[in-house]
């Protein structure tokens, strides 16, 4: 079913806390009107990866995230658009407490993007050893901010059948809003959890089972219907969006990311050049948008995996993204001809960009439990990891020295989020691009390891907050292109 006059069909899951169990129902949610035949777009508020990346097996698509620190408004309602276009409804997952946000207006708060959207909202409740009170918590959550439209409750862990029904009636009776679902504690786990939230679905052999689980649970629990029908209620989000264009009774944005590259000429042929993304099981974390960016700046995208082959195809340029590779540290270390084949191309010129997980890689070492893992080596330094986050947040970065990526005095917003540190360091201080204005960073208030034209961080960036990044990617890709067609010439 095609949205028109801008009329998209969405909810926004949110609830009063982190940990309140508004991921697993929204998945549900999401996979269960999957299952009934409903093309559903999923999209996550904040930077996030895991929680997005069960939401789109569940949706059987891409999940977008919409994060009004990283991204400017404009843009992130672009997005949305750009995303909802042929859908039947949008599921949006919200990320902690409703109205937590990073000051006391709730700055990038749900509750912002709500408004920004339009989208209704349904609270899910962790009813845990509480009744009436909950119904007190809902109004002030209704009272808090009127422009927030909040259009129903879904009670989680609950205890038994009077439990639901005093908290049913109290909510009904002073909050005025319908209870939409009322879900039981439950004993089973089919979603483990590591350090960081969900373990990936790259990791779990059990991922669709899970995603099957959480949708029997919204069709059991849930009025899916009622939820439907909410959705559908959505007010038309009018034309706010600059850029619009009609096709086909669709609007959508228009966001020309394609640029007017010279790409080296291969015979009479004209070719992209090729960026290796090495994504699997140990670096998993890209957003979509990133790598789209990447291809609508020109670029044709080959995936590799150092776990599943010895050796690096032929490409112009590689993103490494974060992940997990304290997990696949063995299998890592023991892949020795991709290790040494990596640090060679780095030290040919070869643009590397890296991020967390990737950063990691390109190190030495990575120390776990007294134990010593060779990695790439591209990088003088050794990890090691520890019980509590060293980096978390969002980051603010400025451009101090100068790098193949960004132009010194830039100023760059992402994210961190990793519980390895620095054991050693032998690198130089002008090795260091970025000044920590925000966040922890690699060393000394400082991140954005450079080596020739490898710069690897521990700041995430969103493309669609960092458009530079993806032009620079290209036309650092296209530059060692022309450098090794010249060199064969």
């Amino acid at each position: 079913m095609q949205q028109k006059d801008m009329d998209f069909s969405r909810i926004l899951i949110s609830a009063l806390r982190g940990g309140a169990g508004k991921t697993i129902l929204s998945i549900g949610i999401t996979a269960a009107w999957k299952t009934l035949g409903k093309n559903v777009t999923p999209f996550k508020k904040g930077p996030d990866y895991i929680d997005a990346g069960w939401l789109a097996l569940a949706a059987g698509r891409p999940c977008h995230n919409l994060d009004t620190f990283l991204i400017d408004t404009k843009h992130i309602l672009q997005s949305f658009l750009r995303h909802s276009g042929n859908n039947d409804i949008a599921v949006i997952e919200g990320n902690r407490g409703l109205y937590d946000g990073i000051d006391i207006q709730g700055s990038t708060s749900t509750a912002e993007l709500a408004k920004l959207l339009q989208a209704p909202v349904v609270l899910c409740i962790d009813c845990t050893k509480s009744t009436r009170t909950m119904a007190a918590a809902v109004l002030g959550c209704m009272q808090f901010d009127p422009g927030v439209d909040i259009k129903g409750v879904i009670l989680n862990r609950v205890a038994g059948s009077r439990h639901e029904q005093i908290l049913r009636t109290s909510i009904e009776h002073h909050c005025n809003l319908p209870v939409l679902g009322a879900v039981p504690k439950l004993g089973k786990q089919n979603f483990p959890e590591r350090h960081m939230g969900l373990i990936p679905t790259q990791e779990h052999a059990w991922a669709q089972e899970s995603i099957d689980a959480a949708a029997q649970l919204a069709v059991k629990y849930l009025d899916l219907d009622a939820l439907a029908e909410i959705a559908r209620q959505a007010p038309n989000l009018g034309s706010e969006a600059s850029g619009l264009k009609t096709e086909a009774g669709i609007q959508y944005p228009v966001t020309p990311l394609k640029r007017d590259l010279h790409f080296a000429p291969t015979g009479s042929q004209h070719s992209a050049p090729r960026i290796g993304i090495i994504k699997d099981s140990a670096f998993q974390f890209y957003y979509p948008e990133n790598i789209e960016a990447l291809v609508d700046a020109g670029a044709k995208t080959v995936f590799i995996s150092p776990l599943t082959r010895d050796t690096i195809p032929t490409v112009d340029a590689l993103y490494i993204g974060g992940g997990f590779p304290e997990t696949h540290a063995e299998q890592l270390s023991a892949n020795v001809t991709f290790r040494a084949q990596l640090k060679l191309l780095a030290q040919d010129g070869l643009p590397i960009y890296a991020e967390c997980g990737g950063l990691m890689y390109l190190g030495e070492e990575l120390v776990l439990d007294e134990k010593s893992y060779p990695m790439a080596g591209v990088l003088p330094v050794v990890f090691g990891f520890s019980k509590k986050p060293q980096g978390h947040g969002y980051t603010i970065v400025v451009v101090k020295e100068k790098n193949p990526y960004f132009e010194v005095g830039a100023e760059l917003r992402g994210h961190e989020f990793h519980y390895s540190r620095v054991l050693q360091w032998r690198g130089a201080a002008k090795d260091l691009v970025f000044g920590m204005k925000r966040g922890t960073g690699f060393i000394d208030n400082k991140d954005g390891v450079r080596y020739k034209n490898v710069l690897a961080t521990y700041t995430h960036l969103h493309a669609l907050g960092s458009p530079a990044w993806a032009e620079s990617m290209v036309r650092n890709a296209l530059s060692y292109k022309n450098k090794i067609v010249g060199t064969i010439l």
